[in-house]
């Protein structure tokens, strides 16, 4: 387990520009905010050195990166099993392992370098919660490993119609794609609503989380997979 902090950058982030945790952390995070501290440091430092973050990133990697991701914990029940597809340096898919060790957490990631920061995280930060998979969501060995999960996580992936067509596959009938969008996430869903749903989705649905907790709220598109079985879908 991390040694404790007061949330102060520590020895192996000074000079780094990381800024302390904000005041809105420690309820969003609870006991993990020691845990997801040290994955703030570590995104700081190798993140940085290994070129999966910008350095201009670490000053707003909290209010930006970190609690931007952890808000979307309000939409996901317990228990549930959970894939961050293009996880990249592990946002969102770390920070939720981290803030709620409940769900079930596959990050699906394409790049090795990246593969290879998340294990170090996954390892150093004792996510016993975690398995990483490398490989593009529409990749068989993926689909295999994510079919029937319950939820998949997209953030700055690639449009809404895209995302539909890898991810709606991986969920269970009934389950969701939340794809983190920003500004113009309205006019994406409106310009691709009748391509999302001719790919099977039921329910489409913009809702904003961490609203007071985080300025401004993160954006979702919450994608439902219908439950209906094939040839029985909209004409």
């Amino acid at each position: 387990m991390p040694a404790e902090t007061d949330g102060s950058p520590g020895p192996a982030t000074a000079g780094t520009g990381l800024a302390p945790p904000p005041p809105a952390a420690a309820s969003v995070f609870g006991a993990s905010l020691v845990t997801v501290t040290a994955y703030a440091e570590m995104l700081a430092t190798d993140g940085v050195v290994r070129g999966l973050i910008g350095p201009r990133e670490v000053p707003r990697l909290w209010d930006r990166h970190l609690m931007n991701c952890a808000v979307l914990t309000e939409l996901l029940d317990p228990g549930l099993a959970v894939v961050d597809v293009g996880s990249g340096a592990g946002l969102p898919g770390i920070v939720l392992a981290t803030a709620r060790p409940d769900l079930r957490v596959t990050l699906v990631e394409p790049l090795a370098r990246r593969i290879t920061f998340l294990e170090e995280c996954r390892d150093a930060l004792k996510l016993a919660n975690v398995a990483v998979v490398r490989g593009r969501a529409d990749e068989p060995a993926v689909v295999a490993a994510a079919r029937g999960t319950d939820v998949v996580i997209a953030r700055a992936v690639a449009p809404l119609d895209r995302l539909a067509a890898w991810c709606l596959p991986l969920v269970r009938p009934g389950g969701r794609l939340l794809a983190v969008k920003g500004a113009t996430a309205a006019a994406e869903v409106d310009r691709t609503r009748r391509a999302v749903e001719r790919l099977g989705a039921d329910e489409i649905m913009i809702r904003y989380c961490g609203v007071g907790v985080v300025e401004p709220p993160t954006t979702v598109v919450e994608v439902v997979r219908t439950t209906r079985r094939k040839g029985r879908g909209r004409r």
